[in-house]
């Protein structure tokens, strides 16, 4: 090639480069965690390099599983930011330090339980939904068997139920340890593992996602799936025959949340990426992927499926007591010695 065309070519380039928006140009690239489902990860990551040009690789787990592979990977960390989840193990990552500070120039716009849970965390991590705690259960399925609809957790430990309610396991699932430190709250911790222990009898399977026991229920390989309100809400926009309960004792709920992992090699794109999260445009991603949450962001469109508040009895949530690492490695190891290895 010519100087003379190269120097046209090049003149074209800048041309072209002039007509698209800076965001756009934007190069560089991001690892990110995601532990929401497949369905919203994927189009969480592509429009994000859509509004920026930045090249995202991500990994998809569940909440419990990435807070193992980030304290595994501390010494030689491999992500940028851990996106979605419960945030009890992002309140752990913050408190074991293997998060970093940033706050947001969008704090300003959130509700406040994010916002809080911000403080409460040194803004290590931050709110990015809510949703709460309950189950849903199989209504063609519940009457063939004529068994009468559950309306309390208390309803689960019935014979009726045996062998029919499945629910994750706590170690590998965010909302898993929402449901164990919810009913420790709820009742007390003695009369809790009491419970814990009647309702193991009725558990056909402990599953590594929180969302699997609501797709479960759904499909009828259940009868009853103990999950946040929201996933089972996705199947039955999906038109499975199922039922949501938010049970009469009271339930707990979750804060989602977005942190950015300390030693992130990419850490100003890190800091692009929590800022677009926060936006309404991107929190709006949410309802189009059938992911029925609360949006932090005040300014976000609330998807009209979505389980309200206001609607449930929700109990006060200690974030900051339950998300610690202390009180979490005692009430898993206490599960894992009195619930899950006792006979059924």
């Amino acid at each position: 090639m010519t100087s003379r065309r190269v120097f046209a070519a090049a003149l074209f380039a800048g041309a072209l480069a002039a007509l698209v928006p800076g965001s756009a140009r934007a190069q560089g690239q991001l690892t990110v965690y995601c532990s929401v489902q497949e369905e919203w990860c994927r189009p969480m990551m592509a429009a994000f390099e859509r509004a920026t040009g930045i090249r995202v690789a991500m990994t998809r787990k569940s909440s419990g599983e990435t807070l193992t592979q980030i304290r595994a990977e501390a010494t030689n960390p491999r992500g940028d930011v851990w996106w979605g989840g419960t945030g009890d193990p992002h309140m752990q990552a913050a408190e074991e330090n293997l998060t970093v500070e940033y706050r947001s120039p969008r704090l300003s716009e959130l509700h406040d339980w994010a916002v809080r849970q911000a403080q409460q965390a040194n803004f290590r991590t931050v709110g990015i939904y809510a949703g709460a705690l309950g189950y849903s259960y199989n209504v063609p399925e519940l009457q063939r068997r004529r068994i009468e609809a559950p309306r309390c957790w208390a309803d689960l430990t019935k014979p009726e139920f045996r062998g029919e309610v499945q629910v994750a396991d706590p170690n590998t699932s965010g909302t898993a340890y929402t449901l164990l430190a919810t009913i420790v709250q709820l009742m007390g911790e003695e009369p809790a593992f009491t419970y814990l222990k009647a309702l193991h009898r009725n558990v056909n399977q402990y599953t590594r996602s929180g969302a699997a026991p609501a797709r479960a229920a759904a499909t009828g390989e259940t009868l009853v799936g103990i999950t946040f309100l929201h996933d089972a809400v996705t199947q039955k926009v999906n038109g499975a025959p199922v039922e949501l309960v938010g049970p009469c004792e009271g339930t707990g709920y979750e804060i989602g949340s977005m942190s950015i992992i300390r030693g992130a090699r990419n850490l100003d794109n890190a800091k692009r990426f929590v800022d677009w999260a926060l936006s309404p445009e991107a929190q709006a991603i949410g309802a189009e992927a059938k992911a029925y949450q609360l949006p932090s962001n005040r300014n976000a469109p609330i998807p009209p499926q979505a389980p309200r508040f206001e609607a449930i009895k929700l109990i006060d949530y200690d974030f900051a007591r339950w998300g610690s690492a202390a009180e979490r490695n005692r009430l898993l190891a206490r599960w894992d010695r009195e619930v899950r290895a006792a006979a059924r």
